[in-house]
C-alpha cells in the first residue's frame, strides 16, 4: 500500500524545499503575454528547456501539454550547477538517483523511479551493455532530458523506469566562438573549445566544432580521469524546408575505475578491530588497473517539411566502441565478513577487453491536421537497430597470495596472465530490433488525448542461444486544460525487455513486462515560464528471474517489483531569480518482500540562481541543497544512512568573458552513497571545486 511520508521525514526535508516552493508558488510574470480572450482559447506557452523533434518524446509538444512527467536540464542549468559529468545532471531531478554508486569513472549510473534506465542520444540509444563504450561528455551537450515511466511505444524494448535522452550541440546560424579553461582540486585541468556559425554568405552551410582535453587526478589515489573529445558537425540547408546535419564524435577516455568495492566492515560498519579505513583507499594495483575506453560515432539528423501540415525526419547512427578494463578488488567471500582481524582481504583480479558496434535508423512521418472539431498531431514511425557486443576476459577469484591490507595497502603484487586462470573468449552477442509505431495527440477544445500503439520484433543471439520476441505496446494519456493554467492529467504506458535463455524444460523466457498508471496536475501561471508538476504513479514489473526451487542452476520467471511513488517538481523565474524545488517519495517492494537496493524512499532538492539586472550587472550566484534519504541493501539487513549536501556557484559574466567557481559538496561531507547485500560499499563524492574561465569571440 502507498503511504504518505511520515511527519518526521517531512520535517527533515521541509527546509530544503521551503524557499523554492514558496517563491515559485508566488511567481510573477517574466515577460508580457496577451491574455486569452475566452476559455476556449488556451494560450500555448513553452517552458524553457524545450522539447524538439529529436527529444525524448520525439515530439516538439510543450511539456505543459504532455500527459506524463518529463524533467529537463538545459545548457544554462548545466553551467550554473557546474555539472562535470552526466551523473551530476541528474541530482536535482525528483525520482531520479544520479550518483547511485557514488563517485564513479566507469559510467553514469542513473536510476529513474527506482529502476535502471537506458541512455539515448538525439533519440537513438547510445549505450548497450556495460564497459564497452565511453560516457557522454557534458560539454558536447545542449540539454539533458529524463522521460519517466515506460516508453516502449516510442522506443521498443526498455525499462519501466523510463529513459534518459541527451541532446547534442548542433551547428547554429549565428556565429559564436568560445574557449574554456578549467582548473579544480585533485589537479583537474581541462581546456575546451566550441566554435559555430555559417560557412557561406547565404547560410546554407553551418558548422560546429566542439573539442575537449582533460588531464585529471581524482579523490581516489592512483585513479585518473583523462579525456580527449572531438565533435565536428555540419548542417546543409538546401531550402527553408529542409535540414540535413551530420554529427561526428570521437571520445578517448583513459584512467582507472573509481569504485573500489570496499567491504561494509570497516566502511559503514566497524572492522573486526573496531576501526574504519580511509573511504578513498585504493585497493587495486597501480600497474595493473586500467579503464580505457574509446568511441567513434557518426550521426545523421534530417528533416523536411512537405507543406505546412506534413513533414518527416530521419535519424541514423553508426557507433563503434571499445574498452580495456583491468581491476583488482576485494573478493566477496561470505557476505560482509571477509575482512580478518588485521584488515587483510583477498582480492579478485579481472582483465577484460570489450567492444560494441551499433547501426540504428529511425524514420518518422508527422502530420498536423483537423477532422471536424478534432485537431490531430500524428506521428508514424519505423525504426531498426542492429547491435553487436563482445566481452572477453580473465577472472581470477581470490587467488592465494594476492590479498591486500585495507588499512595499510602495499602494492606491487600482481599475478601473471597464466595465474589469472582460463581466458574466456566469448562469442559475440547480437541484438536486432525493428518496430512500427503510431501515435496521435488529439485536441478537442481544452481536452488533449494521446493514443499510441507499437509492434516490435526483437532477435537475440548470444552465440549459445537464439531467440525471437514479438510484443505489442500501448500508451494512453488524457489531459484537460483548465482556465488559470491548471492541467490535470492521467496516463497508462507499457514496456518490455527481452530475457534471453530457457527454463529447465527448454521453454524460452518471456520478456520482462512493465506497466505504469500515472495521475497528476501541471500548473503554469499565465504569462510565465514557470511550471509546477505534481504526480502519483504505480509501476509493476513482472517476469523477473528467480531461482528455480525444483531445479538448482535454473531460473523461473516468478519475480516481480512493485513501485508506488509521489513526485513534486517546480521550476521557474521570479524577477532576477531562477528557482527549483523538488521532492519525491518511492515505496518499492520485490516479490521477496524486500525494498529495492540503493533506492531511498525520500529525496528532496532545491536550487536558486541570482542574476541581478539593475545593480552589479554581470554578477551571478547560485546555491543548492540536496537531501538523499536512507536506502537498504536489497535484503533489508543493512541500512545506508541519509545525507544532505550543499552546492554553490559564484561568478561574473560579460559579452566577452564568463568566469565562475563551482563547488559541489560544499562542506566536504564524507558519506557512503550505498552499501549492498553482497558485502560492499561505494564512497560518495568529496568536495569538488572548479574554476572556469570562458572567453567568447
Amino acid at each position: 500500500m502507498f503511504a504518505l511520508p511520515r511527519p518526521s521525514h517531512a520535517r527533515r526535508i521541509f527546509h530544503h524545499l521551503a524557499f523554492g516552493v514558496a517563491a515559485i508558488a508566488l511567481v510573477t510574470p517574466t515577460y508580457a503575454q496577451d491574455a486569452p480572450t475566452d476559455d476556449d482559447n488556451i494560450e500555448e506557452i513553452i517552458v524553457e528547456g524545450r522539447l524538439s523533434r529529436y527529444s525524448a518524446t520525439k515530439m516538439d509538444t510543450p511539456i505543459f501539454e504532455t500527459a506524463r512527467s518529463v524533467s529537463i536540464e538545459d545548457q544554462q542549468q548545466l553551467l550554473d550547477k557546474g555539472v562535470l559529468e552526466l551523473a551530476d545532471a541528474y541530482v536535482y531531478a525528483p525520482g531520479v538517483i544520479g550518483q547511485t554508486y557514488g563517485f564513479a569513472t566507469r559510467g553514469d549510473w542513473v536510476k529513474v523511479r527506482g529502476l535502471d534506465v537506458p541512455e539515448y542520444r538525439d533519440s537513438l540509444q547510445a549505450l548497450f551493455g556495460n564497459y564497452n563504450n565511453t560516457r557522454s561528455h557534458v560539454y558536447t551537450l545542449e540539454q539533458v532530458e529524463i522521460l519517466k515511466g515506460p516508453s516502449s511505444v516510442l522506443y521498443g524494448q526498455g525499462s519501466p523506469g523510463g529513459l534518459v535522452n541527451v541532446v547534442s550541440k548542433r551547428p547554429q546560424q549565428e556565429a559564436s566562438n568560445e574557449i574554456v579553461a578549467e582548473y579544480g582540486n585533485f589537479d583537474r585541468k581541462q581546456i575546451a573549445a566550441d566554435l559555430t556559425g555559417p560557412l557561406d554568405d547565404d547560410g546554407r552551410f553551418l558548422y560546429r566544432m566542439t573539442a575537449v582535453y582533460r588531464d585529471a587526478d581524482t579523490q581516489i589515489d592512483y585513479v585518473e580521469d583523462d579525456a580527449l573529445v572531438i565533435a565536428p558537425s555540419i548542417t546543409w540547408r538546401p531550402n527553408e524546408r529542409t535540414n540535413v546535419t551530420i554529427l561526428g564524435n570521437y571520445q578517448d577516455y583513459n584512467g582507472q575505475a573509481a569504485a573500489q568495492f570496499v567491504p561494509t566492515q570497516g566502511a559503514l560498519l566497524p572492522a573486526p578491530n573496531g576501526e574504519h579505513f580511509d573511504p578513498n583507499v585504493f585497493l587495486g594495483e597501480p600497474e595493473f588497473d586500467r579503464y580505457d575506453t574509446k568511441t567513434k560515432s557518426i550521426t545523421l539528423l534530417a528533416d523536411h517539411d512537405f507543406n505546412a501540415s506534413w513533414g518527416m525526419e530521419a535519424t541514423a547512427r553508426y557507433t563503434k566502441g571499445e574498452a580495456k578494463y583491468n581491476q583488482a578488488w576485494p573478493a566477496f567471500i561470505g557476505g560482509n565478513r571477509y575482512l580478518d582481524d588485521e584488515g587483510n582481504v583477498a582480492r579478485t583480479f579481472y582483465k577484460n577487453e570489450a567492444d560494441s558496434k551499433q547501426f540504428a535508423v529511425d524514420v518518422r512521418m508527422r502530420g498536423e491536421f483537423s477532422t471536424g472539431r478534432l485537431e490531430h498531431n500524428l506521428l508514424v514511425g519505423v525504426d531498426y537497430q542492429d547491435v553487436t557486443t563482445n566481452s572477453d576476459y580473465y577472472y581470477a577469484f581470490a587467488p592465494a597470495g594476492y590479498g591486500i591490507n585495507i588499512f595499510n595497502p602495499v602494492y606491487g603484487n600482481v599475478p601473471t596472465d597464466a595465474e589469472l586462470g582460463p581466458y574466456y573468449d566469448n562469442p559475440e552477442n547480437k541484438n536486432k530490433q525493428i518496430g512500427f509505431s503510431i501515435q496521435d495527440q488529439v485536441r478537442i477544445g481544452q481536452l488533449l488525448l494521446t493514443l499510441g500503439l507499437r509492434g516490435d520484433k526483437v532477435d537475440s543471439d548470444t552465440g549459445y542461444v537464439t531467440q525471437q520476441d514479438k510484443e505489442l505496446s500501448t500508451n494512453v494519456g488524457v489531459m484537460y486544460q483548465l482556465p488559470g493554467g491548471f492541467s490535470p492529467y492521467a496516463s497508462y504506458s507499457e514496456s518490455f525487455e527481452p530475457v534471453v535463455g530457457t527454463t529447465f524444460d527448454g521453454s524460452a523466457y518471456a520478456p520482462q513486462m512493465g506497466k505504469q498508471y500515472e495521475v497528476g496536475i501541471k500548473y503554469q501561471p499565465e504569462g510565465t515560464t514557470a511550471l509546477i508538476t505534481v504526480s502519483y504513479f504505480d509501476i509493476d514489473q513482472t517476469n523477473l528471474l528467480t531461482a528455480d526451487p525444483s531445479h538448482p542452476g535454473f531460473s523461473v520467471q516468478e519475480g516481480d517489483v512493485s513501485i508506488k511513488g509521489f513526485e513534486f517538481e517546480a521550476v521557474g523565474n521570479v524577477g532576477d531569480f531562477y528557482l527549483e524545488g523538488n521532492y519525491s517519495y518511492l515505496d518499492t517492494e520485490t516479490s521477496d518482500g524486500f525494498r529495492l537496493p540503493s533506492i531511498p524512499a525520500h529525496q528532496a532538492s532545491s536550487w536558486i540562481t541570482w542574476r541581478p539586472s539593475e545593480v552589479m550587472v554581470g554578477f551571478k550566484a547560485g546555491f543548492g541543497v540536496r537531501y538523499v534519504g536512507a536506502s537498504w541493501d536489497g535484503a533489508d539487513g543493512l541500512k545506508t544512512p541519509s545525507y544532505t549536501l550543499a552546492d554553490a556557484m559564484v561568478g561574473y559574466e560579460t559579452d566577452r568573458f564568463d568566469i565562475s567557481i563551482n563547488a559541489h559538496n560544499l562542506t566536504n561531507k564524507q558519506y557512503w552513497s550505498t552499501c549492498i547485500a553482497r558485502g560492499d560499499c561505494f564512497v560518495g563524492k568529496d568536495r569538488t571545486v572548479v574554476a572556469r574561465l570562458a572567453v567568447k569571440f
